[in-house]
This record gives C-alpha cells, sequence and structure tokens, in this order.
C-alpha cells in the first residue's frame, strides 16, 4: 500500500506531539492545576500588596496570597475549561490571578503623555496600542496607583477587556492538553464537540490528512521540541523544494531554524545564473505572540504541500524562493512554555541579573535609538540593548541575510514580519512618521492589495498605516488628520526598517494578527487555522503581484521583440465569423454570450490583482 508524502508527515508530525506529552517533565506537576477563586483574601495594607507585586513582577516569583490562593483551588473543579489538565508551567495560574488588562480610552495629547509616563515608571506591560486606545496588563493592586499617576479624565476613560479570571484563564487554556483529556469549552466551540483529530492524531484517509485544517500539527500551539523536528521531516519529505535553513545560534545555544521553499531549475554551477528572487517571512521575534509562529508554519505548509497539485502555487516557487523562520526567538519561546506565558524579549543576560532580555525588534542598526529610549532600563519590555545588534538573534539574522544576498545569489524582493496584535499592515517607517520611504506608493498600493485579499478570505479587516503611526497613540480630528502624540515604546531599531532599507527590500511590511483585544496575545487555539489561511491569502496575492513586478514583465520584453512576427490568431465560429479570443460563448441562436461562474476566494484574490493591473 503506497501513501502519499502529507499522510507520512501527518504520522511523524502526531507522534512528536504524543512524545511531548508523553515525557515526564516538570511541567507533569501542574497537570493538575484548577481555577483560582477571587473570593476574599485576608486583609492586607495597600503598600504590603503593591510592594508584594512589584517583588514578583521583577523577580518572577509568586507572592505568599498567590501560592496560597493556588493551594486553596488544588484539587477543585472550576468549570470554565480550567479543571481541564493542561502542559501548563507551575504556578501559571498563582503568577496571574491577581493581573487585568484594561484599555484606556485616549483622546489629547496630555493623557497620552501623562500614561506613557505612568507605565514607564510602573513598569507595566503594555500589551498594544492603535490610534485612540492602549491596553495594558498589570495588578489589580496597582490599579489605583496607576490612576494616581494619570489626568482626571483617563480615570473613567477605561474598559476591563480581560479580568482576573479571564486572564488566567485564557492564558492556561492556550496550553495544550494530554492526549485522551476532554477539551475544555471555548467561545468558539461552545458545546464541546469533539475535533476531528481529538484522540485520532492520524487518519487512514490521505485526503483528509492532505487539508491543514484537518492536520494534527495545527490543532494546538506547538511546543518548540516539536517544530524543529517538524521542519526537519518537511525538508526530507519534499526534499524536491524544501529544505532546512541554520540561521545561526541564539543567545542560549538553540538553533535558529527555517525552511527555504522553492524550486531551482537552474544550474547550481552556472557562474552567470541569475539572482534567486526571495520572500522572507519571518515569525516570533515576541516570544509571547505564539500565532505568529504558527502562521508561518501555516503557510509553509500550505507551499510545500501544495506544489505540483495548484498550478498558481507551482508557477510561484518555479520562479521565487520562501524562506521561512516560524521562531526567531527560540529561547524567549520556550520560556514561554516552560515559566512565563507572557514573556516578551528574548533571553539574554543584562546588566541586571534578575532582569534578562533584550526586545528583538528595537535591537537592529537602523536609527537604533536605545541610548536615549530605554537605556539603563533592562527591566523595560522594550529594552533595546546597550549598543545596536547587542541582541544574539537579531544580530544573527542580519548577519545571514546580508551574506545571502552578498555570498549566494539572492535578491530579498519582500519581507513579512508577523507579529500580534490587533489587525494591521504597516509599512516603513518605524522610527520616523517625517522620514518618507523611496516607493511610498508602491508600499500602499501592495499593502491596500493584501488588507482586501484578507478581507476576501474571512471578512475581517486590517488596517493600513505607515508603521510609525503603529507606534502612537492618536486619534482623528474633524479634518480626519491624525496629530502624532507621545509615543508610547521605542520605535527605532526594527526589523521592518532595516530591512528596507539597509538589505533594500522593495516590499516591506509588518503584519499584526488577530484579534483587536478581545484575547490579544492569548488567541484560543481554534484561530489556528483561520488566521493562517487569511494571511495565506495575503501570501498568495503578494506572490502574484511580485510575479507581474519581476516576471512578467521581463516576459513581456521577450515577447514584444516577436509580436510584429507573429499576427494575431482569430477565432472562427460556426458561422464563419471571426471571434476575439476569450470573448464568451456562443448559445443556440449563434449569438456570444458571457458566462460567469462563481469564484472561489482564492480566485476573486486572483482576479482583484488582475483588475488592479495597470
Amino acid at each position: 500500500m503506497r501513501f502519499s508524502n502529507a499522510a507520512l508527515l501527518a504520522l511523524p508530525a502526531a507522534c512528536l506531539c504524543s512524545l511531548v506529552t508523553a515525557i515526564p517533565s516538570p511541567h507533569e506537576q501542574s497537570a493538575q492545576q484548577q481555577p483560582f477563586s477571587t473570593s476574599s483574601l485576608p486583609g492586607r495594607s495597600q503598600w504590603r500588596r503593591l510592594s508584594g507585586r512589584l517583588i514578583g513582577s521583577v523577580w518572577g516569583v509568586p507572592t505568599a496570597q498567590q501560592q496560597q490562593q493556588q493551594q486553596q483551588q488544588k484539587g477543585r473543579g472550576g468549570g470554565d475549561g480550567l479543571d481541564v489538565p493542561r502542559h501548563a508551567p507551575p504556578h501559571t495560574l498563582a503568577r496571574y490571578s491577581g493581573d487585568v488588562v484594561l484599555r484606556f480610552n485616549i483622546s489629547t495629547n496630555a493623557e497620552a503623555k501623562s500614561l506613557a509616563e505612568a507605565a514607564d515608571t510602573l513598569l507595566l506591560d503594555v500589551w498594544e496600542f492603535s490610534h485612540d486606545w492602549v491596553d495594558i496588563r498589570l495588578s489589580k493592586d496597582i490599579v489605583g496607583p496607576l490612576l494616581g499617576l494619570l489626568p482626571p479624565s483617563l480615570q473613567t476613560s477605561h474598559t476591563p477587556l480581560l479580568d482576573e479570571r479571564e486572564l488566567a484563564q485564557a492564558i492556561y487554556n492556550t496550553y495544550p492538553p494530554p492526549r485522551g483529556s476532554q477539551p475544555p469549552q471555548s467561545p468558539l466551540n461552545p458545546h464541546n464537540n469533539p475535533s476531528p483529530l481529538h484522540d485520532r492524531p492520524f487518519s487512514p484517509s490521505l485526503r483528509q490528512s492532505n487539508a491543514p485544517e484537518n492536520n494534527v500539527f495545527f490543532s494546538d500551539y506547538q511546543p518548540l521540541s516539536v517544530i524543529e523536528p517538524w521542519l526537519r521531516l518537511l525538508s526530507s519529505l519534499f526534499a524536491t523544494h524544501v529544505r532546512t535553513v541554520h540561521i545561526g545560534v541564539s543567545s542560549q545555544g538553540r538553533s535558529i531554524l527555517g525552511l527555504r521553499v522553492g524550486v531551482h531549475p537552474t544550474n547550481d554551477n552556472d557562474a552567470h545564473a541569475p539572482t534567486r528572487k526571495t520572500v522572507l517571512v519571518i515569525g516570533g521575534q515576541h516570544a509571547r505572540e505564539w500565532i505568529s509562529t504558527s502562521t508561518a508554519n501555516y503557510i509553509a505548509y500550505n507551499l510545500i504541500t501544495s506544489y505540483g497539485k495548484d498550478r498558481h502555487i507551482t508557477k510561484l516557487l518555479e520562479n521565487f524562493d520562501f524562506v521561512f523562520i516560524p521562531t526567531l526567538n527560540p529561547d524567549g519561546y520556550v520560556y514561554t512554555w516552560e515559566t512565563d506565558r507572557l514573556w516578551r524579549k528574548n533571553r539574554q543576560p543584562t546588566t541586571l541579573r534578575f532582569c534578562p532580555g533584550i526586545d528583538l525588534d528595537r535591537a537592529y542598526g537602523f536609527h537604533w535609538d536605545g541610548d536615549a529610549t530605554t537605556a539603563g532600563n533592562p527591566c523595560s519590555e522594550s529594552f533595546a540593548g546597550e549598543e545596536p545588534f547587542e541582541a544574539t538573534e537579531a544580530q544573527r539574522l542580519a548577519a545571514w541575510a546580508q551574506n545571502e544576498t552578498e555570498a549566494n545569489n539572492v535578491d530579498f524582493v519582500a519581507f513579512l514580519d508577523l507579529h500580534s496584535y490587533s489587525q494591521q499592515i504597516l509599512y516603513p517607517y518605524s522610527y520616523s512618521c517625517v522620514a518618507t520611504p523611496p516607493g511610498l506608493e508602491n508600499l500602499e498600493e501592495l499593502a491596500i492589495g493584501l488588507a482586501k485579499a484578507i478581507r476576501i478570505a474571512h471578512g475581517h479587516e486590517y488596517e493600513v498605516m505607515p508603521a510609525c503611526e503603529g507606534n502612537v497613540a492618536s486619534a482623528a480630528n474633524h479634518d480626519g488628520r491624525r496629530p502624532l502624540w507621545p509615543r508610547l515604546e521605542a520605535s527605532g531599531g526594527s526589523a521592518l526598517d532595516y530591512f528596507y532599507h539597509e538589505l533594500r527590500v522593495r516590499y516591506a511590511y509588518q503584519i499584526k494578527l488577530r484579534d483587536r483585544g478581545m484575547f490579544g496575545f492569548l488567541l484560543p487555539k481554534e484561530n489556528i487555522v483561520p488566521a493562517g489561511k487569511e494571511i495565506l491569502y495575503a501570501v498568495l496575492y503578494l506572490g502574484s503581484f511580485l510575479s507581474e513586478v519581476y516576471v512578467d514583465q521581463a516576459v513581456e520584453v521577450e515577447a514584444g521583440k516577436e509580436e510584429v512576427a507573429s499576427p494575431p490568431v482569430e477565432q472562427i465560429d460556426a458561422s464563419g465569423s471571426a471571434v476575439a479570443e476569450g470573448a464568451g460563448e456562443a448559445d443556440e441562436d449563434g449569438e456570444w454570450v458571457w458566462v460567469e461562474e462563481e469564484m472561489g476566494a482564492e480566485d476573486k484574490v486572483r482576479w482583484e490583482l488582475r483588475r488592479r493591473k495597470r
């Protein structure tokens, strides 16, 4: 009996997932964690509560109150999915049991400035911001001191996105349950209908295994110990068009792996071979943004398994290479699985032993501004290091990309940096809203097309704007123009600006994925496939756009040389009349009529690209 590569891939992937859940580890101790309760606790002074929270946030140690609360909940079911055993790190519930996520609505310059200063003073975790709102995670005991630092208008203009119970539950539910346990109830699966993959990691149906949404790998978020073997497995099963790429080694010695997807028809020994047009897609710069890693994996899997089956994707991979780096920050990603789900930076030591980590997306050399923003403050979530490229992983990526262009005949034509959340498509520059990038019209045109492709796929709206506007809070005036207000975090040294300006990548974007604040970084696993699909459509649109720019134009130049000697071919109908090619089909009376066929989402994306072609 013969099986396709896709079927063989599903079995080892399922085995890998099983091994991860089967191997004894310290996380097994947390399998019986239960939901916490918000019942009254022994009274403590406001200062003791505040100091305890600060100690816990800096050293990562649960307070005595949190430990007591966790012990009270051991062995007790909560009924909201938290009673299902999960492979969450020890003290997960205790760590976040008193935290909330608030959304502040900003309407003036003074409000934006005061909130930015207060967040910096109290070392708050600013989750996201866009236009006129800012999401902040903080301990409920610090809400009072924070409001005391804000103007009266902000003291009443905030709403809770996730209260203390919802936040802990959302964190807990992002970890996969052990095989054989009942899946928890979720807003996307309110009746707890069993997944077709639940307790059945491999189906003998090859058709079912081919579909990514039916692949066990995308039924949950996956740890690095599963992702890395999966990447190597893909490269071995699809050796004709997939190769493993080694970007470098992280600060803690882990490999930064990627996949190069593409077909090379030219002879490798040809000294005059044309440069290989390449699209670079990275995810996981920020460790807690798991959906960016799963989305990069989803797109790679679709392109790989569609080669030879879908003529558009086949042609795309013959003309371009796609390099996928799903986990650029492996140390931080592992830390989110083993210790702290909401960790953002890498795990590189800093000048303060108890505040490790550098923000990778603020560590690149182009307009690095760490000396003026976060210097001397390693505890900041946006700490950019003490000098450009101090972050090991950022330096490794830049060095690898530079070597590819100089020594390996690679021409990076597009760059996609996947993040979460807020559903935005951002283009250069990030460091300044005053500087105008060359080719601005082309950047905007393609960004609008990407957003429309996403909307066609799932109806979700993605905003298009310069990255600099994504780094400030602002609100539209009556004339529609947006004032630029104080920044809530550093904006220089981004990967987006570096690749666009230093490596001359013509089309560079940062895409912030789902959602807009309901779950934030803790997007339920039911969103893995939908989020992957909508960005896949954007990537296919990007590929078609690049084909027009780099392939079709070259073909048209060659075809123009022979056009004079090649007269147009006419089609003759039954009556002997000449008919233009593709004009339509003839009805019974010999009249030519248009025949419209229903188009799928992918066809609509391609039609939209053809319609926009100049």
